[in-house]
């Protein structure tokens, strides 16, 4: 994109001519709008209000009453696949995303690298002169590039971005998230107690990039990538909001989709003629070999629950209500900013949800989704004593897939089903008042990969062939924007989809859907896969398969399928079993070892790359100098409230904590006091048995004296889904334990920690079933 230059140059300057064309930064068209592009997580097409559901949702109402509300928005069933789309216009399997990173493969398709020769949004307006901001999830780079030894190639500074302020793995605490700020670690500004949240957070750095930026060039227009956490797990929520929902949920799920479905159809959002889909349509089926359908993928039916079930799921709906309100509430004050300071007539806002409400809570959901990823059963007793706290930082919680078939409504099914509407239909928001006269609503097939191309059409920005050297592969997205002025304007005629082993395909009106669980090797006989045909003119809620009466039909989408698969790198398909996923051989910065060497003063080490201490032996050693008999605080800690250990120094005495998933502090205190001097500070775990969870005597020692012992067992999975890496002197976010000294970050005080070392013996323990779950769990 670079200009050459067309000066003169001769010996002596007086005699030359300068030319700053190649030099000089870009200038976007006088009058050119902003782009402000809402991305919620796992909201589903029937949450919001203006969309038939039951969640206040002014502030995107008001972005309705200006703009264009589209009920027929397709996304690719997954967030971080869904997201590649939205910010390149191409399709994910073309973006390298056909899956969610943790399950690359090393296939062009899916290897969790998105391609510069597929630049995006960011990269393309950088380069000709809109500032580019992005605040919240990323999720768009492979597992071995979060972390700070990484290169940056896949970060949002290295996709276009001027500015950053997120999280960029899947999901984060929405109270002790774990923050990146331009490519560096932070802590939150504030503490739950101070009035902390991530919504908040996020929405005043978006407005601080603009102010910051506006001071300088007040007619310089900017792009937004604006992703909240919402509604994403945890469903973390302030109390206040959650309650404004008392009792609001209580009719159950089946009820809630009745009102619903009787809602969008006063509203329009769906025809006439549809049909509100059946619950557990599926699960009399059969796979292949005899399999049953999955039982995480069903829902309880209300009447079936006990009184205190039906409480408990009440009220995780309550939550995740107050969660999605709050993050509205917080999109307002943006509104209310862009209106005040004169640029909201002069802004493109397009809003999304990257996927369907989310079912991996499964048929019970969880008020610590940790203690699920480690196969450890919910109880209803256990869970009913947070049923007033839940929400809160006391939780990591989740509701049922009950709750996601209704956000869902009048759909079946729900995320990573990408060959059912559950999965992949979502709200599309545009709004643009300079030039969307006519508010309305707009019933044209689209797709994810059609937004980029549409904002490229109302900038007046045309796609490179060559970004920085990479030559383009062209836009598989088409503008819609002559939708803006035109209901009857042509919408997407085709678009095919592939999730896991489900596959799907759209053409001019009708849909086939392959029918099997959207599981890793779900009944993934590709060749003898069955498939299920309707049409969705008279059928949006795909209802009544009419592959027996239309073979012809079926045949002819199946092999467009098989077309369009080619046509955009969607082979190979995905049938590997949850043990080859995880044990797939993928790049790493570094190979495990025996011992590990971490020190003070650094950024938290993320789980992914630090030592794994899971079902094996291990030891902690601390070399300190101690200066006073007052020293305390942090030595070690790895992990949260929901699982982790640390060894800390309290009252003088040396302390370790083993936080068994949240349920229970297991700790070790030693009979002596630290004394003060030069010290080696140690934990040492040996293992007993192979049984899991891996049990054992864990052991104290100042020096070589044995100062304390225990018996302990420990957790067979991470320490937590996402975040909450390790730390030395200082346990930033949410502790492991509320047992440390002092406050908020507990740093270490009263002497010097030199550094911490930690050796491992045996191979560690990976129960591969569990970690996949966790892994799509945190798309």
């Amino acid at each position: 994109m670079s200009k050459p230059f067309e000066g003169v140059i001769n010996i002596d300057i007086k005699d030359s001519k300068p030319d700053w064309t190649p030099y000089a930064q870009p200038v976007p068209p006088e009058g050119a709008p902003s782009v402000m592009y809402v991305v919620l997580d796992d909201v589903g097409f029937s949450a919001l209000e203006p969309y038939g559901g039951l969640i206040e949702t002014p502030n995107i109402k008001r972005i309705v009453d200006k703009g264009l509300q589209y009920t027929n928005f397709h996304t690719t069933a997954l967030c971080s696949p869904t997201r590649s789309c939205l910010l390149t216009g191409r399709n994910h399997t073309t973006n390298g995303m056909a899956c969610i990173s943790e399950a690359s493969s090393g296939f062009p398709n899916a290897n969790g690298h998105i391609p510069f020769e597929c630049a995006m949004a960011p990269e393309v307006l950088g380069e000709l002169g809109w500032s580019t901001f992005m605040v919240g999830k990323w999720h768009l780079c492979a597992e071995d590039e979060e972390n700070l030894a990484s290169r940056r190639h896949g970060w949002p500074s290295g996709r276009g971005f001027d500015r950053w302020y997120g999280f960029i793995g899947a999901e984060t605490n929405q109270w002790y998230p774990d923050l990146i700020h331009d490519n560096h670690t932070v802590d939150p500004p504030q503490t739950p107690e101070e009035g902390y949240h991530l919504s908040v957070d996020i929405t005043d750095k978006a407005m601080s990039y603009i102010r910051d930026m506006k001071a300088v060039a007040p007619d310089k227009p900017w792009f937004l990538y604006y992703a909240f956490g919402a509604g994403h797990a945890p469903h973390h929520s302030p109390k206040e909001w959650a309650d404004k929902y008392k009792g609001k949920f209580d009719m159950g799920y089946e009820a809630y989709r009745e009102q619903v479905f009787e809602r969008q159809k006063k509203l329009g959002i769906v025809p006439a003629a549809a049909e509100l889909s059946p619950i557990n349509p599926y699960t009399d089926l059969k796979g292949p070999e005899g399999q049953d359908w999955p039982a995480l993928d069903t829902v309880r039916p209300w009447a079936s629950l006990t009184d205190d079930e039906k409480k408990l799921f009440s009220r995780m709906a309550e939550v995740y209500a107050g969660f999605v309100s709050h993050a509205d509430h917080q999109l307002g004050r943006m509104l209310d900013y862009l209106e005040e300071s004169g640029q909201l007539d002069n802004t493109l806002i397009i809003l999304v949800s990257d996927n369907g409400a989310s079912g991996e809570g499964g048929p019970n959901g969880s008020v610590n989704e940790n203690k699920f990823m480690n196969g450890i059963p919910d109880t209803i007793e256990a869970n009913m004593k947070y049923l007033d706290v839940l929400g809160s930082p006391l939780t990591y919680n989740h509701y049922p897939t009950g709750w996601a078939w209704a956000f869902n409504t009048p759909f079946k099914m729900w995320k990573r089903y990408s060959n059912y509407q559950g999965g992949t239909a979502d709200p599309l928001i545009v709004s643009w008042p300079a030039q969307i006269k006519k508010p309305g609503i707009r019933t044209q097939y689209e797709h994810a990969i059609d937004i980029v191309p549409t904002i490229y059409d109302c900038l007046g920005v045309e796609m490179p062939d060559v970004y920085r050297g990479a030559t383009q592969i062209p836009l598989e997205g088409e503008s819609f924007k002559a939708t803006f002025d035109d209901p009857l304007a042509k919408g997407r005629e085709t678009q095919f989809y592939s999730m896991l082993s489900t596959r799907g395909i759209y053409h001019d009106g009708w849909k086939a859907a392959s029918v099997t669980p959207a599981t890793p090797d779900g009944w993934a006989d590709f060749t003898n896969q069955r498939w299920e045909l309707f049409n969705t003119e008279t059928d949006p809620s795909e209802c009544h398969d009419l592959a027996e009466k239309e073979p012809k039909k079926l045949n002819e989408l199946i092999s467009l399928w098989w077309s369009e698969a080619g046509k955009y790198n969607a082979l190979p398909l995905e049938s590997r079993t949850a043990l080859d996923i995880l044990t797939t051989e993928r790049p790493q910065l570094a190979k495990p070892r025996d011992q590990y060497e971490y020190y003070p003063d650094c950024a938290e080490v993320p789980e992914s790359v630090a030592v794994n201490v899971r079902n094996r032996s291990y030891a902690i050693v601390a070399d300190v100098t101690i200066d006073t008999k007052e020293a305390g605080g942090v030595l070690f800690a790895h992990g949260c409230r929901f699982g982790g250990h640390a060894l800390y120094i309290k009252d003088g005495k040396l302390k370790y904590d083993y936080n068994y998933v949240g349920e229970e502090d297991q700790y070790v205190v030693s009979d002596k006091p630290v004394p003060t001097g030069d010290v080696r500070l140690s934990a040492r775990f040996e293992k007993e048995g192979d049984e899991k969870p891996t049990t054992g005597t864990l052991s104290l020692y100042i020096g070589q004296e044995k100062v304390g012992e225990g018996k302990i067992k420990t957790q067979p999975g991470k320490f937590s889904l996402a975040g909450e890496g390790l730390n030395v002197g200082r346990d930033g976010g949410e502790p492991v334990t509320a047992d440390y000294p002092g406050d908020a970050p507990w740093a270490f005080t009263g002497g010097t920690i030199h550094k911490v070392i930690i050796n491992v013996s045996g191979a560690p323990f990976v129960d591969v079933e569990k970690e996949l779950i966790a892994a799509f769990a945190r798309d």
